[in-house]
């Protein structure tokens, strides 16, 4: 039996916005884990899209860049830390559509850097136990991400 899962009609708005009638935007996140088993939630500024709402750190994926190329560099720009390539374990990848766009981002678990996170962009930083990540209201595509990370940490 299909119910439930078989989709949406030709005509349905929803099923034109995934036959690609929308433009895709690659992003990539991170889960920073520290060592009481916290993850590091970041709140988006005034002025930015989704304002208020909490989010992991990250950001979109320049051309010519690697997710964890774009990765490394965003947590460096946004946080002031640093990790390698060998340091991101990747997780799981999150595949939404919002009203202008497709998302689509890979999501890391970050266990090791250099430095302590700080605010480089206006954004509030809070660490949060994965039990407590659903107390977080968060943009759309961060949302499935709460138990899975529930569940793994």
């Amino acid at each position: 039996m299909l119910d439930g899962c078989w989709g949406a009609s030709e005509d349905d708005p929803t099923a034109r916005k995934a036959r690609g009638a929308l433009p895709q935007i690659l992003v990539v996140a991170a889960a920073l884990v520290d060592v009481d088993n916290r993850v590091l939630l970041a709140q988006r500024p005034e002025g930015k899209s989704m304002a208020g709402l909490w989010e992991f750190p990250g950001g979109k994926v320049d051309a010519g860049e690697t997710p964890e190329t774009a990765l490394i560099r965003e947590l460096q720009e946004e946080l002031g830390i640093d990790t390698r390539e060998s340091c991101l374990a990747p997780f799981t990848f999150a595949s939404h559509t919002y009203e202008d766009f497709h998302l689509l981002m890979p999501v890391y678990i970050i266990r090791t850097w250099q430095g302590s996170p700080s605010s480089r962009e206006g954004q509030s930083l809070k660490w949060v136990a994965p039990l407590k990540l659903k107390d977080y209201p968060m943009p759309p595509a961060d949302i499935p991400l709460i138990a899975m990370l529930r569940d793994y940490l």
